[in-house]
């Protein structure tokens, strides 16, 4: 069975748009990074260069809301700023986490957004 990515967006106006191209592989790093756990809620993007360099901003914000996914947004905490990230043709010059939102109350949701520097390599 074949699914008409067109039809479906058509059928259902506020699902999510699969992203393609640099943001999508970043999201899927990202989220890897987190267990495979999590979903990225907002993903925004905006140029970026100095005198030298030439990339893209990155700020995802992510929502981990079982116990499973807040386990892994906790070990996407400590392990997104030291990370080596692979990315073809790219360079991520900076990774940090800016916020973190841990809420017990109706449900346990963790809210994670985090930045990523991402220069034009070469």
């Amino acid at each position: 069975m074949q699914v008409d990515p067109i039809a479906a967006q058509q059928a259902d106006p506020a699902a999510p748009r699969a992203r393609r191209g640099p943001g999508a592989q970043i999201e899927r790093v990202v989220l890897a990074l987190a267990g495979g756990h999590g979903r990225v809620v907002e993903h925004r993007e905006r140029g970026w260069a100095s005198i030298t360099f030439a990339g893209t901003r990155h700020t995802l914000r992510m929502a981990f809301d079982t116990p499973a996914g807040i386990e892994g947004g906790e070990t996407l905490i400590a392990a997104l700023p030291d990370h080596e990230f692979t990315l073809a043709g790219r360079l991520v010059a900076d990774a940090t986490i800016s916020a973190v939102d841990h809420k017990m109350e109706p449900t346990p949701t963790l809210t994670v957004t985090c930045e990523l520097l991402v220069l034009e390599d070469g």
